[in-house]
């Protein structure tokens, strides 16, 4: 198994001189330092390390040399408890729990010291070269690794990298790119429909929303999997810009719409995951991909666009466009009659004012679907919100000429509005679920780097492997 550069595999490297690691807390350090000479007590009483979490220590040897490694954390079940240890520790190769060092840390599962090591170690570097190398793990044989902790590490990193390559290197054309590097390496199929062949195959929201950039509008279809198998589909929000359209955001308000593209990258993100745990489902991954731009073409307030499913909308406001691309992939989903309809968007700042950056809002109309996501969340510590469809909210939306408005006037329950936008194009009895996530990180915190972030990528595959797998 080729590692990514944070880890070190003992069969191929020399791994003689590993600094060994103890992941520690306040209980642990006690009975650490009471097996130890006084010169590491002091050491430790000097430094003010106390075990807390995200602290680490390197403790020297009589030589001066490296003789070991604190790592403090509060929960050895917390699949980030390593997550500070790349960058707070100095580069070099580290062994958790090696024999022979006096005192014992924590266990630590190794799916999760995978998990929060690698996803520690992320640094996006595609523009710069990184300050420094991280501290690397040893694995003493790689074949011990589970290989669906490696396939969420990879995930996580392709939903990371898409997220924070600027617009000008990740426009609709690079997301098809993407969703076809996928399908050639796990055996899928992708269909893509283009520019005006949206208005031939009757996409006609996608082509107006998309129709004012010089980077063509298009629907990326991504097949895998066995036809007997139970079908899901996933829609990802591909808006690559939003200036907002001709209701054009502040330049504060554009300056992060490179992300608007998130829900795109992680139903790609879900679908390599799937794929590399090889679960007995038959996915397909809807992509609108567009960039939401101004020219004279573009389509205006006060316009009304007939959806795919024939529901007319008045557009209130072209800054509400993630909903309307949305409304068509979501009606081609439907008909294609799955088991199970899901969607990502980086649908609304209001699921931000209610929720904060770090809690995807969760809307769902059906509760054993909306039940089992929620235990999948805390299962996995990827943590989801369960907002309501507050159905009477509808009249937020009306319009006085077509079937619905894409926005309205109040600025009341502008998440909930958007949610129930969309429910209008999923029938009721099909279990539907969307999951707005703001995809960014504002601040750095340990194995969660600012920039962007999969956020429910691995609640919804625990999702899907408990249902579909029994696992």
């Amino acid at each position: 198994m080729s590692l990514p550069a944070c880890f070190a595999n003992a069969s191929l490297e020399d791994v003689t001189q590993a600094i060994p690691l103890l992941a520690i807390d306040a209980a642990a350090l006690a009975q650490y330092l009471d097996r130890q000479p006084a010169r590491v007590r002091q050491w430790v009483a000097a430094s003010g390390f106390r075990a807390e979490a995200n602290s680490c220590l390197l403790i020297p040897g009589e030589d001066g040399a490296p003789q070991a490694a604190l790592a403090g954390i509060d929960d050895a079940r917390d699949p980030f408890a390593l997550a500070a240890c790349p960058f707070g520790l100095p580069p070099g190769i580290y062994a958790l729990g090696k024999p022979g060092v006096a005192g014992e840390g924590l266990r630590i599962e190794l799916a999760d010291a995978i998990l929060g090591w690698g996803m520690g170690a992320y640094r996006f570097e595609r523009y710069r070269k990184p300050a420094r190398t991280p501290a690397r793990l040893l694995l003493e044989d790689a074949r011990t690794a589970t290989a669906e902790a490696f396939a969420i590490l990879k995930a996580t990193t392709l939903v990371r990298d898409l997220v924070n390559t600027p617009t000008q290197d990740m426009g609709p054309a690079e997301l098809e790119a993407v969703a076809l590097r996928l399908a050639n390496a796990y055996g899928g199929e992708v269909v893509t429909t283009v520019g005006d062949e949206l208005l031939d195959e009757n996409f006609p929201v996608i082509h107006a929303v998309g129709r004012a950039s010089h980077r063509a509008p298009r629907l990326v279809a991504l097949h895998w999997g066995d036809l007997a198998h139970p079908h899901v589909v996933v829609a990802g929000k591909g808006v690559c810009f939003d200036t907002g359209g001709l209701n054009i955001k502040t330049g504060d308000g554009m300056r992060l719409m490179k992300k608007d593209m998130g829900g795109a990258a992680h139903a790609l993100g879900l679908a390599q995951l799937v794929m590399a745990t090889k679960l007995p489902i038959r996915l397909t991954v809807l992509i609108p991909a567009v960039e939401n731009a101004i020219a004279g073409n573009a389509f205006r307030p006060g316009d009304v666009l007939v959806s795919r499913a024939g529901i007319s909308v008045e557009v209130d406001n072209t800054d509400a466009e993630g909903r309307l691309v949305l409304c068509d992939a979501l009606a081609y989903a439907v008909e294609m009659q799955p088991e199970l309809v899901l969607d990502f968007a980086t649908l609304t700042g209001a699921a931000r004012v209610a929720l904060g950056p770090e809690l995807p809002a969760l809307f769902c109309n059906d509760e054993g679907l909306a039940g089992d996501l929620l235990a999948a969340s805390v299962r996995v510590r990827d943590p989801l919100w369960r907002m309501p469809l507050w159905k009477p909210y509808r009249n937020y939306l009306k319009s006085a000429i077509a079937d619905t408005a894409n926005s309205g006037a109040s600025r009341m329950a502008g998440a909930i509005t958007a949610a129930l936008y969309l429910q209008r194009f999923v029938p009721d009895g099909l279990p539907w679920a969307h999951l707005d996530t703001y995809a960014w990180n504002d601040r750095d915190r340990p194995g969660h780097p600012a920039g962007g972030e999969a956020l429910g990528l691995r609640a919804v595959h625990a999702l899907l492997k408990q249902r579909f797998a029994g696992g």
